[in-house]
C-alpha cells in the first residue's frame, strides 16, 4: 500500500492530476485509512470498519474523481453506475461477505478495490460537466437513501450479525450489539454529510452559472 501511495504522490507532484489539492488530500486520507491505527482498529470494531468505508467511498473517492477525472475515458450511463455501487456497498456489509473480506487477504483487497473503484466511477460521473445538475442530484439522493436504509437495518437488528468481531469488542468497552448499532448510526447519519455537501455545491454552482452577467 505504501508503494501505491508513493506512486500516486509522484503522479500528483509531477503535475499530472487535474486538481493537485484534491489529489494530496486524497493521499492523506488514504494514509489514514490504510496506514494509521484506524486500519488496525477496523479489524477489531465493526464501527471502525464502517468509518473506514465511509472515508473511502465518500471522501477519498470524490477527491480522486476531482484529481483524476480522466475525461478521455468513456462515461458509463449514470443509473447502472449508481446501482452497481449500491449493490457493492450492500454486498460487502452483508454478514457473510463481510466476514470473508476480513478473513482473507484477497477478500480484503477485493472489498477495498470494488468499494473505491465503484465510488470513483459514480463521483466521476456526478462531477462531469457533461452531466446536468438534476441527474447528479438524483444520484446523490439515491445513494443517501440506500445507505440510510442499510444503516437503519444494522441499527435495529435485534442480534449481533458480524461474528468476526464477537471476541474483540469487549476490549473497547462495547458489546458486539452496541458496536453494531454504532456502526449503523455512522452509516445512517455521518455518511450522508459528504453527499449533502456535494449536492449543495452542485446547486450553488448551477445557480451561479444561471446568473445574468452585469
Amino acid at each position: 500500500m505504501l508503494v501505491a501511495l508513493a506512486a500516486l504522490a509522484w503522479i500528483v507532484a509531477s503535475g499530472r492530476s487535474a486538481n493537485a489539492r484534491a489529489g494530496w488530500v486524497a493521499i492523506a486520507l488514504m494514509a489514514v485509512v490504510f496506514v494509521s491505527p484506524l486500519c488496525a482498529l477496523s479489524s477489531a470494531l465493526f464501527s471502525a470498519r464502517v468509518t473506514h468505508h465511509i472515508i473511502l467511498i465518500a471522501a477519498v473517492a470524490p477527491l480522486l474523481a476531482l484529481a483524476f477525472p480522466l475525461p478521455r475515458l468513456m462515461h458509463p450511463p449514470l443509473v447502472p453506475v449508481v446501482a452497481a455501487h449500491a449493490v457493492i456497498i450492500w454486498l460487502w456489509h452483508a454478514p457473510g461477505p463481510y466476514a470473508w473480506g476480513l478473513s482473507s487477504v484477497p477478500g480484503y483487497w477485493l472489498m477495498q478495490l470494488t468499494l473505491l473503484g465503484s465510488a470513483w466511477l459514480m463521483w466521476r460521473s456526478i462531477f462531469s460537466p457533461l452531466l446536468p445538475t438534476g441527474p447528479a442530484l438524483m444520484a446523490l439522493v439515491a445513494t443517501i437513501g440506500h445507505m440510510g436504509l442499510l444503516g437503519a437495518l444494522i441499527v435495529f437488528a435485534p442480534v449481533p450479525l458480524y461474528v468476526v468481531h464477537f471476541a474483540t469488542t469487549a476490549a473497547w468497552g462495547l458489546t458486539p450489539l452496541a458496536d453494531q448499532q454504532l456502526a449503523g448510526l455512522l452509516m445512517w447519519v455521518l455518511a450522508m454529510i459528504p453527499y449533502l455537501a456535494a449536492g449543495l455545491s452542485l446547486v450553488w454552482s448551477s445557480l451561479r452559472v444561471r446568473e445574468p452577467a452585469l
